[in-house]
């Protein structure tokens, strides 16, 4: 039982940590909005990733060969959404800008916790790559025998655990990072960089599909 909980910790920790675009736009989107809905946002990809650890766990290594060849498209599609995501933050962003909107005004709250919750929860579940390396760390920690179905659980809520702990972490640090740029200049720059790093991972994907 102590193994399954810490193998799910470690592979929670080991697909949430990395930065990469949704990480960043986790971030930005707090700085944009509220904590309350960064909140939801992150609850999203730690849904999406407990959803993988589940799907891992039930099917192994059984659901590669019927993953991997649309993988591809999949990347495709994440890019699509990513390259989606920043164009529309940083035209919001240069619009507020323009017309000196303050945080709190009603553009820049459009997007609400429900909407940002299954937002984060679609574009993270685009990724494939996710199941395939929940898959590998099963392998990793099964024996010959069969695993317990009490284990399987433990594994599961402790890999959404790890995961949504440091998401929050993340939106934690946009809602300080919103308090700090709280002028409409320092908004503005917080949305340019966002919208660079998303692209630059967005055509990342495309590159890798290629």
């Amino acid at each position: 039982m102590i193994a399954a909980l810490v193998a799910g910790l470690l592979a929670g920790y080991g697909i949430a940590i990395p930065v990469g675009a949704v990480a960043t736009y986790l971030v930005a989107l707090t700085a944009r909005t509220s904590l309350r809905t960064g909140a939801f946002a992150a609850l999203g990809v730690a849904t999406a990733d407990g959803l993988y650890a589940l799907i891992a766990v039930l099917g192994g290594t059984a659901l590669t060969p019927f993953i991997q060849p649309v993988v591809v498209p999949l990347r495709w599609g994440a890019a699509l959404v990513l390259i989606i995501m920043a164009l529309r933050g940083t035209a919001t962003a240069i619009r507020q800008y323009r017309r000196r909107h303050r945080p709190a005004s009603a553009g820049a709250m459009s997007l609400s916790p429900g909407r940002a919750y299954w937002a984060l929860l679609g574009i993270t579940m685009l990724n494939p790559l996710t199941v395939i390396y929940f898959a590998a760390l099963v392998l990793g920690i099964q024996t010959t025998a069969t695993p317990h179905v009490l284990e399987q659980a433990v594994f599961v809520l402790a890999a959404f655990a790890a995961s949504a702990s440091w998401q929050l972490l993340l939106a934690g640090g946009g809602a300080l990072l919103g308090r700090v740029m709280t002028g409409s200049r320092g908004r503005l720059i917080t949305a340019l960089v966002s919208g660079a790093l998303i692209t630059f991972f967005a055509l990342h994907l495309l590159l890798s599909a290629a």
